[in-house]
């Protein structure tokens, strides 16, 4: 069966974002989050444009060969600007959570307002035998309340923020973590963790 994962680029602080996120302004003014995706000599094979440390293309490309679908909660969509029909990932669908409707239609969106399982079974109905990736803190900390994510992985950047928005919110239980793998490269440290169930 398909695996549920959530991976996020995220501040030593624990910030997805920078101070003030939103339609228009993106993810803030955090965009050094990002940097490794540009700052090495190793193209990306699923991502175009994207330049790569050689750790950090061969940690990315694996977990990016393994989505099939992506869900997003509302907030990631807006201030990721794909209402004109875009997706995080170059070939995967998106399942947008959402009590808000679609700002269009399209092929490869699907809106879902009846809660984190219906969108999870929607995009592991799109994924197949592939993974469903879970984007937003929000869906993230949902997902994990919920009981649905299998893997947690955080590239952490050196940095701290001092503020935006969070990855992890508040949980009403503990999860417990074990570290598969932690890879450091340059700009950032890739930290693959299991949910323990």
């Amino acid at each position: 069966m398909s695996k549920v994962i959530t991976a996020h680029a995220v501040s030593v602080d624990g910030y997805i974002t920078g101070r003030n996120p939103g339609t228009g302004r993106g993810l803030g003014d955090a965009t050094m989050l990002f940097d490794w995706y540009f700052d090495g000599d190793t193209p990306s094979e699923v991502f175009d444009g994207f330049k790569l440390s050689e750790p950090s293309a061969r940690v990315f490309d694996a977990l990016a060969a393994r989505v099939g679908a992506t869900v997003a909660g509302r907030n990631t969509f807006d201030d990721s600007g794909w209402s004109a029909g875009g997706a995080p990932h170059p070939t995967a669908p998106l399942v947008v959570l959402s009590h808000r409707p679609a700002p269009q239609s399209n092929e490869r969106q699907t809106f879902v307002s009846t809660g984190i399982q219906d969108a999870i079974a929607a995009a592991r109905e799109a994924a197949g035998d592939n993974d469903v990736a879970l984007m937003g803190g929000g869906v993230a900390t949902t997902a994990l309340a919920a009981g649905l994510v299998d893997e947690v992985i955080l590239h952490q950047v050196p940095i701290l923020l001092g503020g935006g928005r969070p990855f992890f919110r508040s949980l009403p239980k503990h999860v417990r973590l074990r570290l598969v793998e932690a890879v450091a490269a340059p700009g950032v440290t890739h930290l693959h963790y299991e949910v323990v169930r």
